[in-house]
C-alpha cells in the first residue's frame, strides 16, 4: 500500500477528520492466550473538536491512545491521520508523522529540567529542522497565549505544577500538529489548577483548529468537552 496516497475507503468530505479509526483491532499475546483489547473500534475526530475518553482502568484507554499516536500497530483495521492511512506505513514514515502531525501530553510533564520553558517548547521545532529564530518566536507566542509570557526563562523547577503542564501543552502543539493526544493531563494537579490547565487546553484546541482526544477520570472536565466516548467490549461508544 502506498501510504502517501489517499485511500478510497477513507472518509471523503470537504473537511477531513484529523483522526479516523475504522474497525481497529488490537490483540496482545500472552503465551497461548490472546487478550483482545479492541474489537473493531471506530472513531472520527474532527478539526477543532475536543473528545473526552472515559473508561475504567484496564478497558484499553492507553492502547487506544498508543494506536492513535502511532506508537503501536493495529492487528486489523485502519487508522488515518488526515487522508493518510498508517496501518502499513513503515517505521520511518510513522516517526515523521508523529513528529509533525501528532502532539502528546501526559500526566507527568516530562520537561527537560536543564532548559528554560522557552527552550523546552523550541526543542521539537529544532528537531524538525526549523531555525532557532523561528522556533523561538513560535515558542514565545504559544507560552504567552497560555499565560506564561513572564516565565519564558524559568526552568521547570522554578514553575508551579500548573505552569509546567501548560509548558508541556505548548511543547505538544509547537509543530502545529493535526492531532493532540492527552493521557490524564490534569490527573496530577489539584482541582483549581486542573481547571485552569484544562481551560487553557480547550481554548488552544478551538483557536488552533487541531483535534484533541483526552483520556480523563475527571467527569466535570469531561462534561465541558465537545464529545465523550468510552470503551465497551472492545468498541468505542458515544456517551450523552
Amino acid at each position: 500500500m502506498d501510504e502517501n496516497a489517499v485511500d478510497h475507503d477513507a472518509p471523503q468530505s470537504e473537511v477531513q477528520p484529523a483522526l479516523y479509526m475504522q474497525q481497529v483491532q488490537r490483540i496482545y499475546r500472552q503465551g497461548r492466550e490472546a487478550l483482545e483489547v479492541l474489537r473493531g473500534a471506530d472513531l472520527a475526530l474532527w478539526p477543532g473538536q475536543s473528545v473526552a475518553l472515559i473508561a475504567p482502568s484496564g478497558a484499553g484507554k492507553s492502547t487506544l491512545l498508543h494506536l492513535a499516536g502511532l506508537l503501536e500497530r493495529p492487528n486489523g483495521g485502519e487508522i488515518w491521520i488526515g487522508s493518510r492511512p498508517t496501518a502499513h506505513m513503515d517505521d520511518a514514515g510513522r516517526t515523521e508523522m508523529r513528529r509533525v502531525e501528532i502532539g502528546f501530553v501526559y500526566q507527568f510533564h516530562h520537561l527537560l529540567g536543564e532548559f528554560s520553558a522557552l527552550e523546552n517548547v523550541m526543542m521539537p521545532q529544532l528537531i524538525r529542522g526549523l531555525s532557532a529564530k523561528v522556533a523561538s518566536e513560535r515558542a514565545g507566542e504559544l507560552l504567552a497565549y497560555l499565560g506564561l509570557g513572564e516565565r519564558l526563562k524559568h526552568r521547570p523547577a522554578e514553575l508551579s505544577g500548573g505552569e509546567q503542564q501548560r509548558v508541556a501543552i505548548a511543547r505538544a502543539v509547537a509543530n502545529k500538529p493535526r492531532l493532540l493526544l492527552a493521557d490524564e493531563p490534569t490527573g496530577n494537579l489539584d482541582p483549581k489548577t486542573a481547571d485552569h490547565v484544562f481551560g487553557a487546553l480547550t481554548q488552544l484546541v478551538r483557536a488552533s483548529g487541531l483535534a484533541a482526544l483526552v483520556a480523563t477520570h475527571n467527569m466535570e472536565l469531561a462534561g465541558r468537552m465537545d464529545r465523550r466516548v468510552t470503551l465497551q467490549d472492545g468498541k468505542i461508544v458515544e456517551l450523552e
